[in-house]
């Protein structure tokens, strides 16, 4: 008798994970990337409503799962996905906030590299700080493959803040003045865990609000509309 692999989060209940999995922070995002983009699409994961599928696109296999809002929350999904499942390409597509005001809604950002607020790094206790840096390999095809499509892309350090409401309104200026691209809320965890288990990782976000105009997206348009993203995240694999 073989014994599935599964953990308190995940229950593939035989469906396999694909060593390239696409993390949406909605679930329902997932849901809707499964159904419009994959073949032959399974689920894998309904646990906690965090929902996970295995298809294929264009041949390859790809799963893609929702990981919840938070450093806590993705890195758990990704550290089940790396050190259970065998994940060795973690690409996630998520929304974030721009800080600079030559980015508009629903422009494409590639995070270089993750500053962050946030102590999850403590962990590991070294001594010192540590640049958490996507895979070079999945950011350079990312790009190339945006260039291909004619979509303009931004590329650079983004936010992974475990804050979204500041109580302290000119926290956010402070990095918009040191050049910080967007804030969003995860990938500080999935750059960590794909560092330390030698795997690669990548964030491509839609900017779904903007900190200096106000501006801001629906909670529809954020489930579906931010196909580009997704298209370029599909075509990695």
């Amino acid at each position: 008798m073989v014994t599935m692999k599964e953990t308190p989060h995940i229950k593939p209940n035989g469906v396999e994970i694909a060593e390239t999995v696409l993390l949406p922070g909605d679930p329902l995002r997932a849901k809707f990337i499964a159904e419009t983009y994959l073949e032959n699409a399974q689920c894998f994961n309904e646990v906690r409503g965090m929902l996970g599928y295995t298809g294929t696109y264009k041949g390859k296999k790809i799963s893609v799962m929702g990981t919840g809002m938070g450093p806590a929350s993705m890195g758990i999904y990704s550290w089940e996905l790396i050190n259970v499942f065998g994940a060795k390409n973690l690409i996630r597509i998520g929304t974030c906030g721009a800080l600079q005001e030559n980015i508009e809604l629903y422009d494409v950002i590639l995070g270089m590299g993750s500053a962050t607020d946030s102590n999850y790094g403590h962990q590991f206790n070294l001594p010192g700080q540590f640049p958490l840096t996507a895979s070079f390999e999945l950011l350079q095809k990312a790009k190339n493959i945006a260039d291909e499509k004619g979509q303009k892309v931004h590329i650079g350090n983004i936010l992974s803040s475990e804050i979204f409401y500041h109580a302290d309104p000119t926290v956010m200026k402070k990095w918009t003045d040191i050049g910080i691209l967007s804030v969003e809320m995860e990938s500080v965890a999935l750059y960590w865990n794909a560092i330390q288990a030698r795997v690669n990782a990548l964030c491509i976000l839609t900017v779904s609000d903007h900190m200096i105009t106000g501006e801001h997206t629906t909670p529809e348009e954020r489930q579906t509309a931010f196909t580009k993203m997704m298209e370029i995240a599909l075509e990695l694999a």
